[in-house]
């Protein structure tokens, strides 16, 4: 008895996923509950486990194929089935040229090409039909693909006068990979990035104030206490954590920092959800810590020390990852010594960390050398004050200077 493998449910507001690879083969046994195959959402990679155990007789959605909730994945069949040589994982470029002619009832719109042929044209906008074709049997090659792109025919003069928003909408038209290049589709969670950081730039108004700060007392505080925390908590003890509840401080004292914008309406938030931005070899995510000013600085560092991981091996939920009321960053770890830090959306604040340098300070009159860091706070000008961002940061800066300040709420 055949069972179908299907995309399941990926989270709430999500509906597609691409097929990022498959771990089995056709013809391979399957244990239940085995991982069979990788999908990659907007926001993070889940694994397809098998229903049932069985044998992988048939792949019907291969890698890159944007598939809905529901959409048939595969098949598993009983029993051992000898591996189909034209159905693999596909960890090799596929063939250019389809193996068979295109069956005579099949209506124009549905012209069978190979998934190289098929990407490359969903890529470029392109119509199958409206490709000259020189591949026998009458089939377009990807060769034919690229000829077409590059000598275009002449396009019909537009209506649309030189003004009028159309015109302005015009982008810069697509074009084929050059002998030294490479052209890479962009994966379902870089183009989530890329639409929601530009949407924050077209929706706030956004600014970024700076300032410095002396880490010599968080740096001597480590050092002290390092030992003792680690065989105590079982974890490091970090900067970060001390930022958290530093920014926290500052969060409550001014609290449009901590809201969004809902229409015509502020929300102010009395919670304090505080996402950190994690980089990962698929992208930038931000987990967030739930309730992150009733942690300890050891449930702090654990929780970012999870994330972390977990990150990086694309193993986040959708859940992780949402309604997070104000984000930290750390460029520092990098090497960045100054940045201005685009908003998370809906958030009004995200507070940027970058590298410690010694430099030469000015201290009680003589100079001395310290190690300082530069900060910046992006925040949306609709709803935060000047006096109110330079006076988070400033917060924020005497807490991190001076940590007692936040072992004592003040």
């Amino acid at each position: 008895m055949a069972t179908e493998i299907k995309v399941p449910t990926l989270g709430e507001s999500l509906s597609e996923a691409t097929v990022a690879s498959w771990l089995k083969a056709v013809g391979d046994p399957i244990q239940a509950d085995e991982p069979l195959l990788e999908l990659e959402t907007d926001k993070v990679t889940l694994e397809v486990n098998a229903p049932v155990a069985g044998t992988l007789t048939e792949i019907t959605a291969d890698v890159g194929a944007e598939v809905e909730v529901g959409a048939l994945l595969g098949i598993i069949g009983e029993g051992d089935v000898a591996p189909a040589p034209t159905r693999t994982p596909e960890t090799a470029p596929t063939p250019e040229v389809v193996s068979a002619p295109t069956p005579a009832a099949e209506p124009a719109a549905e012209i069978s090409v190979s998934p190289a042929v098929r990407k490359l044209l969903e890529e470029n906008g392109l119509d199958v039909a409206s490709v000259p074709a020189t591949g026998k049997d009458g089939r377009v090659t990807k060769g034919d693909v690229l000829a077409y792109m590059k000598n275009p025919p002449a396009a019909p003069a537009s209506s649309t006068p030189a003004g009028s928003d159309d015109s302005a909408k015009t982008q810069i038209p697509s074009r084929p990979a050059g002998p030294r290049e490479e052209r890479v589709k962009m994966t379902r969670l870089r183009k989530r990035i890329a639409e929601r950081l530009k949407e924050a730039q077209n929706t706030a108004a956004m600014l970024t104030t700076f300032n410095e700060v002396d880490m010599s007392a968080v740096m001597e505080t480590r050092a002290n206490y390092r030992d003792k925390f680690e065989k105590a908590h079982g974890v490091r003890l970090g900067f970060m954590s001390f930022f958290i509840k530093a920014s926290i401080q500052a969060l409550k004292e001014f609290p449009a920092v901590n809201a969004e914008i809902d229409g015509d309406e502020i929300v102010y938030k009395n919670h304090y959800d505080v996402g950190v931005a994690v980089g990962t070899d698929h992208g930038l995510v931000v987990p967030v810590l739930r309730d992150a000013d009733q942690m300890s600085f050891a449930d702090v560092e654990k929780n970012i020390r999870e994330f972390g991981a977990r990150a990086r091996d694309g193993k986040l939920t959708m859940e992780e990852m949402t309604g997070g009321t104000f984000t930290i960053t750390n460029g520092g770890i990098y090497g960045s010594m100054l940045s201005t830090p685009i908003l998370n959306a809906p958030q009004s604040g995200i507070l940027g960390m970058h590298n410690i340098v010694e430099r030469a300070m000015v201290v009680n009159g003589e100079v001395a050398v310290r190690p300082m860091m530069y900060l910046a706070l992006s925040y949306d000008h609709r709803i935060v004050d000047g006096r109110e961002a330079v006076s988070v940061l400033v917060r924020i800066k005497e807490c991190i200077e001076d940590p007692q300040r936040i072992m004592l709420d003040m």
